[in-house]
């Protein structure tokens, strides 16, 4: 009997993925007895880690996750300056990811290199040159004229000269920005003057001066800051600020392992499943970051139940909350009047088939023993 015979025999008892690692893991010179009983432990096995009918995996999920993160509160605190960058941790960041928020405290992203860019200088430059720059960083100082109505924007030599710019580039980058001016440069300095001088005018002088700011020089937008570090073997840039869709398509950057803090951008960027991969890492990281424990198929739990739709809602009364079909579960879990009225003016009809419903009106949980219904012959 071949290999492929015997694991046909446990293909109704076993999922294809374990058949498969199986198939992949094992020597071709293996024997039949050997091979037999390989299979007969890892059924074993299987059935062992399998949910029994009834089993309330909702709660216990739950709790396992709580009560850690009741410990979690309290050592919040001593985690406040991280050396390399300043991160949220512990429960503040555990509420961001369940209740995936749009707007993150420090959104962040590891970026990791293709092997050929694996050097100390290659690193470098790469970090340098993802940093988003912006005009007003590498200018000294700034000099209004009212009688002349123009503006002189001198620039620092030290800047310009370590990010490799010209007073000619500034210049050009400026063109567009300012229209109704004229524009000229002159060693270090850029002077605007204004086309037409009256004195409503003024006031645009003043708006150009902050539109200046903010010009993008070089860079990726929105990577606010970077620190190359050392991982192991290799070198990783950890950056301030985010940018997926925009940091993968640079040839030097491997995408098939970076990746980003924020939950939606992951989404967006890269898929659900990549997203539900993320929410996975993201808590584990937390938890281990705090020494705590959590068995990782509670984590998987909510991250299936999170990404469930499609979309990623997070654990809100908008999100996966008012999905629930029992109205009085979604009642029990915020804003509970406005449930009940809704489904009252709806006529919804609530068919008490969880835990929560039943609690409330104090019937048996449908969990475990009180599953299965009886049902006798009466003579």
């Amino acid at each position: 009997m071949k290999h492929e015979d015997i694991l046909k025999l446990y293909q109704d008892q076993l999922p294809e993925s374990i058949l498969k690692a199986i198939e992949e893991a094992i020597p071709a010179n293996l024997s039949k007895d050997k091979m037999e009983k390989v299979m007969e432990e890892v059924l074993k096995i299987y059935k062992f880690s399998s949910v029994n009918a009834g089993e309330c995996v909702g709660l216990v999920g739950a709790e396992s996750i709580g009560e850690p993160g009741t410990q979690m509160t309290l050592n919040t605190f001593h985690l406040a300056g991280v050396a390399e960058m300043n991160v949220t941790t512990g429960l503040p960041r555990i509420i961001e990811i369940f209740d995936c928020q749009k707007e993150i405290k420090t959104p962040m992203m590891e970026i990791y290199l293709k092997s050929s860019h694996n050097t100390v200088d290659g690193i470098k430059k790469f970090a340098s040159s993802i940093k988003e720059t912006l005009l007003g960083e590498l200018v000294s100082e700034y000099s209004l004229n009212i009688f002349e109505q123009t503006l002189f924007i001198k620039f620092s030599k030290e800047l310009m000269e370590d990010y490799d710019l010209s007073v000619k580039e500034m210049a050009k980058l400026l063109k567009p920005k300012a229209k109704g001016f004229i524009i000229e440069d002159k060693d270090d300095t850029i002077i605007l003057k204004q086309k037409d001088k009256s004195t409503e005018d003024l006031k645009a002088l003043y708006g150009l001066k902050e539109k200046v700011k903010v010009i993008k020089v070089k860079g990726v937008k929105g990577i606010k800051q970077v620190l190359p570090v050392k991982r192991g073997e290799e070198y990783i840039v950890l950056t301030s600020g985010k940018n997926l869709k925009d940091i993968l398509e640079l040839p030097e950057v491997d995408f098939t392992r970076t990746s980003s803090n924020d939950l939606r951008e992951v989404y967006e960027v890269l898929g659900i499943e990549a997203a539900r991969q993320a929410i996975i890492n993201e808590v584990y990281k937390v938890i281990e970051a705090q020494g705590l424990n959590i068995d990782i198929r509670h984590i998987m739990l909510v991250a299936d139940i999170m990404c469930t739709s499609g979309t990623v809602k997070g654990i809100t009364r908008y999100g996966v909350v008012s999905e629930k079909a029992s109205v009085l579960a979604r009642a029990s879990f915020e804003t509970p009047i406005k449930h009940l009225i809704n489904a009252a003016l709806e006529g919804e009809i609530d068919h008490l088939t969880s835990v929560v419903e039943n609690v409330m009106i104090n019937q048996p949980v449908p969990l475990g023993t009180g599953l299965p219904g009886l049902v006798t012959k009466i003579k």
